[in-house]
C-alpha cells in the first residue's frame, strides 16, 4: 500500500511548483487529448484533485469518472474542484480496498507507483490491470533515473521527505515498464519532461 499524503495535502501543489516549476502539470495533461469522449475513467491518487479541472476544461460534460484517493485531506480539496457536467464518484480509500463492478475505458495513475516498494507493486498493478477493459487506454506518469547524478540525489531527497512525513515506503523506484511489458501492453506513446526526470506514457491494454 502506497503512502498516504494527509500531512501534505495544504502544501503539495505548492512545493511540487517550487521544485519542479510546471513540470508535473505538464506531464500529467499531455496526453488528456487522447481521451475518448463519453468514457468512463478511473483516477488513482489525483491528489488535490486539480486535474480533474483539466480534463473538464478538456470535456466539459460525457465522463463518467471514478476519483480514487487515500488522503481524506487531499480528498476533501478535490471535492472542490469544478468538473463541469461530468459525473464524478469519489473514492476516499487505497485502490488496494477497492472492488469496482464496472472496468473502465481509462485508467490515470499519477505519481502513483513510486510510492511502492518493487515487492509490493506487483499486486496493486495487477489489481488495476483488471479494472481496465480490453483496448482501453492506460495513462502512466512517474519519476524516472536515466543515470544522472542529481536525479538520483533528487529522488533521494524526496523519498526520504515523504518516508518521514507521509510514511511512504520505498527507497528506490520500482520497475514500472517491467509491469506493463508483462501485462501486454503496448506503449503507445512516451513523452519526458525535467530533462528525463520525469515520464509520461501512453499504454494500451
Amino acid at each position: 500500500m502506497g503512502g498516504n499524503y494527509d500531512n501534505s495535502a495544504f502544501f503539495y501543489d505548492a512545493l511540487s511548483r517550487f521544485v519542479f516549476g510546471k513540470a508535473l502539470l505538464n506531464a500529467q495533461v499531455y496526453f488528456l487529448p487522447h481521451i475518448p469522449a463519453d468514457a468512463s475513467i478511473l483516477i488513482i491518487g489525483g491528489g488535490t484533485g486539480w486535474i480533474l479541472e483539466e480534463i473538464s476544461k478538456l470535456y466539459p460534460s460525457g465522463l463518467y469518472i471514478t476519483y480514487v484517493e487515500i488522503s481524506a485531506k487531499m480528498m476533501a480539496l478535490s471535492r472542490k474542484r469544478n468538473v463541469g457536467n461530468n459525473h464524478v464518484e469519489f473514492i476516499n480509500m487505497a485502490i488496494e480496498e477497492v472492488k469496482v463492478s464496472n472496468s473502465f475505458d481509462v485508467i490515470i495513475t499519477p505519481f502513483l507507483f513510486d510510492n511502492y516498494t518493487e515487492h509490493a507493486l506487483p499486486a496493486t498493478f495487477m489489481h488495476i490491470h483488471h479494472m481496465l477493459k480490453p483496448g482501453g487506454m492506460w495513462l502512466n506518469t512517474d519519476f524516472r533515473l536515466t543515470g544522472k547524478c542529481w536525479q538520483f540525489v533528487m529522488l533521494k531527497s524526496m523519498l526520504l521527505f515523504f518516508k518521514l512525513l507521509c510514511e511512504v515506503e520505498s527507497w528506490r523506484l520500482p520497475d514500472v515498464g517491467k509491469q506493463f511489458s508483462g501485462a501486454g501492453y503496448q506503449l503507445i506513446e512516451q513523452e519526458s519532461f525535467y530533462k528525463d526526470f520525469v515520464v509520461t506514457g501512453m499504454y494500451r491494454k
